[in-house]
C-alpha cells in the first residue's frame, strides 16, 4: 500500500509537471509577424529586446515559416560577435508590409567603449557613437506600415527616439505618438555611492563634476538628468522619497484594458513624458515623495506625476509608449514551453526590489493583452461618417448655391453663414515658422472659438499635426463643427523680385505647396522639415470639414501689373476644370492655379470643394477716384472673369476680401463712402464700400479678414473712430460686432475676424524702425497695433494696475523715506511694462494735483540725457535722464523723451523732412523734454478734390487714467497709471517702447541717435535709473521742486543716491492666455445668430 502511494505521488508529480508541457505543445500557435528594432545591442545578452522574445514564444506566437523566435536573431539593429570581437548591422528593411506588429525596443544605439571586448570598468563611459538613433527613413517605413488597411499594431519604449536621433524625427514620433518629451531621464539606483556602484554612469559623473559639483551621494536613490539643459537632480530614500520608490498607477481606461491596478516598483531608466492627450493615458508614474522631493521636483519644473503608457487608437492601428525600458531583463527561463510558466514566475517573484518582479507582473500581462488585441483584430468603435454628397464618383461636403454657402449636414444642405476666426501660427517666444502651437493649445483654442458661437476658421498656411488632430477630434465630439477654409501660402519675396507670376520656380514652388496641403487635409503626408514651415506626420483627416480653398496672399500691385504688361499675348486660360474669359495674363496665371489645385484633389482623392483667392482693397476691381496713393490704386484683379467647368461647377467657387474700415485711404474721402447711410441710419465708409464691391461681383463676396485691434498705438484713423489702434478691448469687440452686422447687411457670405490670437512677432510701419526685428516674438509691444488685433491676449499684467498693493509683494522697493510728500518708489516688469508705484503721505493725494504733483525721472541710456529739466527749479543729475513721466493729474499726464533723445523729430525732419520743427540738429543737455509722438500719414492730396491734407502725427506719450485690471467692472485695457486716493499710492505702467526699448528681454535701448546711427544701433544696458520729484508751481511756465526720493545733495541728484532697476534678461517669455472683453461681445453677436 505504501509503495502504491508512493507511485500515485511520484505519478501525480510527473503529471503537475509533465501537464503544462504537454497544454503547451497542444495549444495551436498563432501567426503574428513582429518586426523588432534594437540599436542598442552591445552584447549577446540581448537584454533590450529579450523580454518581448520571451513573450512572443511563451504565449506561442510563431513567424509565417512557422519558427519561433530567437532573441540572436530576430530583430533589426546592431549585431555584436564577441567571439570575433566585432559586430555588424542589420538594417531594417525598406518594406514592413508583412509586419503585424513592429516592436521598437531601443534606438539609443551602442557607443565603442559598451563593447564587451573593450575593458572598461564603469558603464557609460562617454566614446564614439558605433550605430544608433532612428533614422527618418526607418521611420517613414515604419509610418508606411501604420497608414495601410491591414491592421497593424506599433510599441515604442523608451530610449527610441530621444538622443541621439535628431530632432525632426523625434518630432514626428512624438506627434504620432501623442507624447511630449520633457528632455528628462531617471533611473533607481539602490546605491549612489559611485566608488561602491560602478553601474552609474560614467558621462554622469563627468557632467556633474563639469557644473563644478562633488559627487558625494550614497545609499538609495533616483537620479535625473535633462542633458540639453546641463541639469541634474537626485532624489534620496527617506529624505525625497519614502522607500516605495516609483511605480506605475494604472488609469481608469488602462485598468479595463489590462486588468491592474499598480505596479511592482520600476528599477531601470524612464523618460519623463506628457501625453498630449489626457485619455489616452493608460498609467502614470507614481512616486511617494515626501513634501522635501516635491519641492525639489517643482524647482526644477519637473512633474510630480508623469505618463509611464500612452496609448492610442486608429482606424488602422493601435500604438503603445512605454517610458521605460520594460521588455530589458538580464535573463529569462531557459525553457518557454510550459503552459502557465509566466504566472508561477509572477508568483515566485517576491523581491520588490528586483527588476525581475516588475517584469513578470506588470510588462508580461500587458504584452499579453496588447498580442491579444492585435490577434483578435479588436478595432475601436467605428467613427460616426460625415455626412458627404456624391455626384459621378466625386465626394464633396460644400457648394456655392446661388449666392449663398451651402454645407452637407445630415444629408441634405443647408445654408451656412460664415462667421468666425483666422488662426495664425503666432505664440509668445516662437516666429511663427517655429511652428510651436500644441494640439492642446489647438483644442483649447477651439473649444473657445466654439463657445464664442464661431462655426469657421480660416489658416493661411500649413500648420503642424496637431491642428489637424485637434480640430478633428473637437469636430467628432462636438454637434456643431467648425469648418475649415485652407489656404496655401505663396513667397511673396521672388513675387515682388521677379515681378512675374509666371516665373518658373515660384511657381513650381507654389504647385508643390498646394498638392502637399491637399494630402495634409486627407491625412495622407509625411512632411519633411523646411526651415520656416511647418512639418511632420500628417494623419487627421478634415477634408469633410474643409468647405474651401483660399490660395495666396495680398498681391503686390507692381506684380500684377507688370505680369499683366509682359505677357500681353496669353489670351484666355483654357484648363480641365478652370477657364477665363476676357482675363488679364495675371487672372490667367490665378485660373492656372485652381486648375492645378483641383485637378490633383480629384484625381487622387475624387473629392472637391469650393476655391477662390486671396484679394485685398489695394487690388480690388473697382476705381477709387479719391485715393491719394498710386498704388493702392494701380491694378485690380478681377474674379468675375474665372470660371469653373465640369464637376467643379457642382461646387463653384466665390472671391474672397480682406477688408479693414481705415486704410487705404480713399476709404477716408471718397464721397460717396463717407455719406453713406447704414442700416442703422449712420454715416459708414465701410458699409458704403462693402455695397460697391457687392454690386460689383457676380460671385457671393467673403470678408476673409476684417477687424481692428485692442492696442495703445495707433496707425491710422478712420472718420467714425473705427481706428487702426488706440482702442480698448471693449472699443473692438463693438467694433468688430459692428463691421460683422455691416458685412451680413451688404448680404455676403459673412465673415472671418482677424485674428483669433495676438501676435507678438508682429510689426507696423510707424514702430517698425524703433525695435529688434530679430527679437519681437520675446515681448509684447503695446506701441505696435499688429500685435494687438486677437480675441486671445498671452500678456501676464503682472500689475493689475487697479489700487491694490498685493500685486506689488515680489516687486524692487528702490526708496523708503520719510519725506514730505513722497516716501517710496517700487518698480517691476512683465513682457509689456515697466511698472511703477509711488507711495504718497496718506491724505496727500487729494492735494498733489491741486498744487503740485510727481515727476518720475529715468536714466535709460548712460552717456547722455538731460542734467536738468528746463521748466523744473531746483534740481540736476549727475545722471542725464533720458525719460520723464510727467503724473500732473486724471488728464494731464505724459511721458516726455530728451529732444535730443526724440527718434520721431530725428526720423520726420532730418530724413523724411516732413515736419519744420527744426532743421538744426538740436543739442545735448539742454534741458529740454518733448512730447513723443508717432507718425500716421504723410502729406497727401485727395485725386478727386484736390485737398491736401498735411502730415499728420499724435501724442503717443500721454497717460490716461483708468483701471488695468481686467476682473474689474471698470477695467480699460488702455489704462496707464491709477491712483488711490484713500492709500496715497500711484501706480503706472509705461510700454517698453515708449521708453526706447528695442528688446527688454535682452535690455536692450536705441543708441545715442545723433551720435550714433540714427536709431539704427542699439545698446545693451545694466538697467533703469529712477527717483521722484515731487514739484510745485511757481509761476505759469516753471515749477519748483519741494520733495525728492532719494533725497537731494543740496539741488544735486547724485550718482550715488540714484539707485538702478534691473532685471534678469530672458529668451523664454512668460505669457498667460486671457479672452478679452472683445470676445464676450462678439461671443453675444454670434450665439445670436439663426442658423
Amino acid at each position: 500500500m505504501k509503495a502504491l502511494l508512493i507511485k500515485l505521488s511520484i505519478g501525480l508529480l510527473l503529471l503537475l509537471m509533465f501537464l503544462p508541457v504537454a497544454l503547451w505543445y497542444l495549444k495551436e500557435p498563432t501567426e503574428l509577424q513582429v518586426a523588432i528594432l534594437d540599436k542598442t545591442v552591445p552584447d549577446e545578452t540581448y537584454r533590450e529586446h529579450l523580454g518581448i522574445t520571451w513573450v512572443l514564444n511563451s504565449y506561442k506566437y510563431e513567424k509565417k515559416d512557422g519558427s519561433s523566435y530567437h532573441a540572436a536573431t530576430d530583430y533589426y539593429g546592431f549585431v555584436p560577435n564577441e567571439s570575433e570581437q566585432t559586430y555588424s548591422v542589420q538594417p531594417l528593411p525598406e518594406s514592413l508590409d508583412d509586419a503585424d506588429v513592429i516592436y521598437v525596443a531601443d534606438t539609443y544605439g551602442v557607443y565603442e567603449e559598451d563593447l564587451p571586448w573593450i575593458d572598461l570598468k564603469r558603464e557609460g563611459t562617454r566614446s564614439e557613437l558605433l550605430y544608433g538613433g532612428l533614422e527618418m527613413e526607418e521611420w517613414q517605413t515604419i509610418y508606411d506600415r501604420l497608414q495601410q488597411e491591414k491592421r497593424s499594431t506599433l510599441i515604442v519604449e523608451f530610449n527610441s527616439f530621444a538622443s541621439p536621433t535628431e530632432e525632426n524625427v523625434r518630432d514626428s514620433v512624438s506627434e504620432y505618438l501623442y507624447v511630449k518629451r520633457s528632455g528628462w531621464i531617471g533611473r533607481y539606483f539602490q546605491e549612489l555611492d559611485h566608488e561602491l556602484n560602478d553601474e552609474i554612469p560614467a558621462w554622469m559623473l563627468d557632467h556633474y563634476n563639469e557644473l563644478g559639483l562633488e559627487w558625494n551621494y550614497e545609499g538609495p536613490g533616483f537620479i535625473l538628468v535633462d542633458e540639453e539643459a546641463q541639469e541634474i537632480v537626485v532624489l534620496l530614500e527617506k529624505e525625497h522619497f519614502n522607500e516605495k520608490g516609483i511605480r506605475m498607477s494604472f488609469t481608469e481606461r488602462g485598468q479595463e484594458l489590462f486588468n491592474l491596478t499598480t505596479s511592482p516598483n520600476y528599477l531601470y531608466w524612464f523618460d519623463v513624458v506628457e501625453a498630449e492627450r489626457e485619455e489616452d493615458v493608460l498609467a502614470y508614474y507614481d512616486w511617494d515623495l515626501t513634501d522635501e522631493g516635491k519641492a525639489e521636483l517643482l524647482k526644477h519644473d519637473l512633474p510630480i506625476q508623469f505618463a509611464a503608457v500612452v496609448g492610442h487608437d486608429r482606424p488602422q492601428s493601435r500604438s503603445f509608449y512605454f517610458a521605460g525600458d520594460f521588455t530589458d531583463i538580464a535573463e529569462v527561463p531557459k525553457v518557454h514551453q510550459y503552459k502557465g510558466i509566466n504566472k508561477l514566475k509572477a508568483l515566485l517573484a517576491w523581491d520588490d526590489f528586483s527588476e525581475e518582479r516588475f517584469f513578470w507582473k506588470t510588462y508580461v500581462p500587458m504584452m499579453k493583452t496588447i498580442l491579444e488585441l492585435h490577434t483578435a483584430e479588436t478595432l475601436i468603435e467605428p467613427e460616426e461618417a460625415v455626412a458627404v454628397a456624391q455626384k459621378d464618383g466625386l465626394a464633396y461636403t460644400a457648394r456655392i448655391k446661388d449666392q449663398d454657402y451651402e454645407v452637407f449636414v445630415d444629408d441634405e444642405w443647408k445654408k451656412l453663414q460664415i462667421h468666425g476666426v483666422n488662426l495664425g501660427m503666432g505664440k509668445p517666444g516662437t516666429f511663427p515658422g517655429e511652428a510651436a502651437i500644441k494640439e492642446k493649445d489647438y483644442y483649447r483654442w477651439f473649444e473657445q472659438i466654439g463657445e464664442m458661437g464661431g462655426n469657421a476658421i480660416r489658416v493661411y498656411t500649413l500648420h503642424p499635426p496637431g491642428f489637424y488632430h485637434a480640430l478633428k477630434r473637437y469636430n467628432e465630439q462636438h454637434e456643431n463643427p467648425i469648418y475649415l477654409f485652407h489656404g496655401v501660402w505663396i513667397d511673396e519675396e521672388p513675387l515682388e523680385d521677379t515681378l512675374n507670376a509666371f516665373d518658373e520656380e515660384t511657381n513650381e514652388e507654389f504647385q508643390q505647396e498646394m498638392k502637399r496641403i491637399v494630402d495634409v487635409i486627407h491625412g495622407n503626408a509625411v512632411v519633411d522639415p523646411n526651415p520656416g514651415h511647418a512639418h511632420g506626420v500628417y494623419q487627421a483627416d478634415v477634408s469633410p470639414y474643409t468647405i474651401g480653398w483660399i490660395i495666396g496672399i495680398e498681391w503686390y500691385p507692381h506684380t500684377v501689373k507688370a505680369t499683366n504688361k509682359n505677357n500681353p499675348d496669353i489670351g484666355d486660360y483654357d484648363g480641365k476644370y478652370v477657364e477665363t474669359k476676357d482675363a488679364e495674363p495675371f487672372e490667367y496665371w490665378l485660373a492656372n492655379q485652381f486648375d492645378i489645385l483641383l485637378s490633383y484633389e480629384i484625381e487622387q482623392y475624387n473629392w472637391i470643394r469650393p476655391v477662390s483667392f486671396t484679394n485685398w482693397v489695394t487690388t480690388d476691381l473697382l476705381t477709387h477716384p479719391a485715393e491719394p496713393n498710386e498704388d493702392e490704386d494701380l491694378v485690380g484683379v478681377d474674379p468675375n472673369v474665372i470660371h469653373l467647368k465640369g464637376p467643379a461647377t457642382e461646387t463653384n467657387q466665390f472671391a474672397s476680401y480682406h477688408v479693414y474700415p481705415y486704410y487705404p485711404d480713399f476709404l477716408n474721402y471718397e464721397e460717396d463712402y463717407i455719406h453713406y447711410v447704414d442700416h442703422r441710419g449712420e454715416l459708414n465708409n465701410y458699409a458704403g464700400y462693402l455695397k460697391d464691391l457687392h454690386d460689383a461681383h457676380d460671385l457671393p463676396i467673403l470678408i476673409a479678414e476684417f477687424g481692428v485691434p485692442a492696442s495703445r498705438g495707433l496707425t491710422h484713423e478712420n472718420p467714425f473712430g473705427k481706428n487702426q489702434g488706440f482702442l480698448s478691448e471693449e472699443e473692438q469687440g463693438k467694433i468688430v460686432v459692428e463691421l460683422f452686422e455691416d458685412i451680413i447687411e451688404e448680404e455676403l457670405l459673412g465673415g472671418l475676424i482677424f485674428t483669433w490670437q495676438d501676435e507678438w512677432f508682429k510689426r507696423t510701419w510707424n514702430t517698425m524702425d524703433y525695435d529688434n526685428p530679430d527679437r519681437r516674438p520675446f515681448w509684447s509691444n503695446a506701441q505696435t497695433n499688429e500685435q494687438q488685433f486677437g480675441l486671445l491676449s498671452f500678456d501676464r499684467l503682472k500689475v493689475k494696475v487697479n489700487g491694490d498693493d498685493q500685486d506689488w509683494e515680489d516687486a524692487s522697493l528702490l526708496y523708503e523715506e520719510d519725506h514730505p510728500y513722497v516716501k517710496r518708489l517700487y518698480m517691476d516688469h512683465d513682457e509689456r511694462y515697466l511698472y511703477f508705484r509711488i507711495d504718497m503721505k496718506s491724505g496727500s493725494t487729494d492735494d498733489f494735483f491741486k498744487d503740485g504733483f510727481p515727476i518720475l525721472v529715468l536714466d535709460t541710456l548712460p552717456g547722455q540725457g538731460n542734467e536738468h529739466i528746463k521748466e523744473v527749479e531746483g534740481v540736476t543729475f549727475d545722471h542725464g535722464i533720458d525719460f520723464i513721466i510727467e503724473l500732473k493729474g486724471y488728464d494731464e499726464s505724459r511721458v516726455k523723451v530728451d529732444a535730443y533723445y526724440d527718434f520721431f523729430t530725428y526720423q520726420y525732419s532730418q530724413i523724411y523732412q516732413m515736419i519744420e520743427e527744426t532743421s538744426i540738429e538740436p543739442q545735448n543737455n539742454t534741458g529740454v523734454f518733448q512730447k513723443i509722438h508717432y507718425a500716421l500719414n504723410q502729406e497727401i492730396r485727395i485725386p478727386s478734390t484736390n485737398e491736401v491734407i498735411p502730415f499728420s502725427y499724435y501724442d503717443t506719450g500721454e497717460l490716461r487714467h483708468g483701471n488695468g485690471d481686467p476682473e474689474a467692472d471698470d477695467y480699460d485695457s488702455l489704462a496707464d497709471f491709477f491712483v488711490n486716493e484713500e492709500k496715497g499710492m500711484i501706480e503706472v505702467r509705461i510700454p517698453w517702447l515708449l521708453l526706447s526699448f528695442k528688446d527688454p528681454s535682452q535690455r536692450e535701448v536705441m543708441s545715442a541717435i545723433y551720435e550714433g546711427e540714427g536709431g539704427e544701433t542699439s545698446e545693451i544696458i545694466e538697467g533703469v535709473r529712477a527717483a521722484v520729484l515731487f514739484v510745485e508751481p511757481k509761476d505759469d511756465d516753471s515749477y519748483q521742486v519741494v520733495d525728492a526720493l532719494p533725497a537731494l545733495d543740496g539741488d544735486r541728484l547724485t550718482d550715488e543716491a540714484m539707485n538702478m532697476y534691473t532685471w534678469e534678461t530672458w529668451d523664454i517669455p512668460l505669457y498667460e492666455e486671457r479672452l478679452k472683453q472683445s470676445y464676450d461681445l462678439v461671443k453675444e453677436a454670434f450665439t445670436s445668430i439663426k442658423e
